[in-house]
């Protein structure tokens, strides 16, 4: 089992930063990729940004170029460095780890909240 400990949301104005962070810990051997993704409500849960084990990322096109993913593979941490916050990235963002097998676990989930 791999468990995911977010922190960093909050409330932030329009123009803001934010930074998110996700420590794994467990059965933390043979990860693949870690990420983030988002849910506001009502709507479904979209990729954020993730990162392969060997530095590859990809962002959803509503974020790129505002947001930045980043891995410690040593430490088994990903964060994500949130400039130029929009009221629309309002949500819940949830970490996200891949093991190479397929197996995907979940964080509990952080509230971002951007005001206008």
């Amino acid at each position: 089992q791999v468990q995911l400990v977010e922190s960093g949301g909050g409330l932030v104005q329009a123009g803001g930063s934010l930074r998110l962070s996700c420590a794994a810990s467990g059965s933390v051997f043979d990860i693949n990729a870690m990420g983030w993704y988002r849910q506001a409500p009502g709507k479904q849960r979209d990729l954020v940004a993730r990162i392969s084990s060997g530095g590859t990322t990809t962002y959803g096109d509503s974020v790129k170029g505002r947001f930045t993913i980043s891995r410690d593979n040593a430490k088994n941490t990903v964060s994500l460095q949130m400039n130029s916050l929009k009221p629309e990235d309002t949500a819940v963002y949830y970490c996200h780890l891949r093991k190479g097998l397929g197996r995907e676990y979940w964080g509990q989930g952080t509230q971002v909240t951007v005001s206008s």
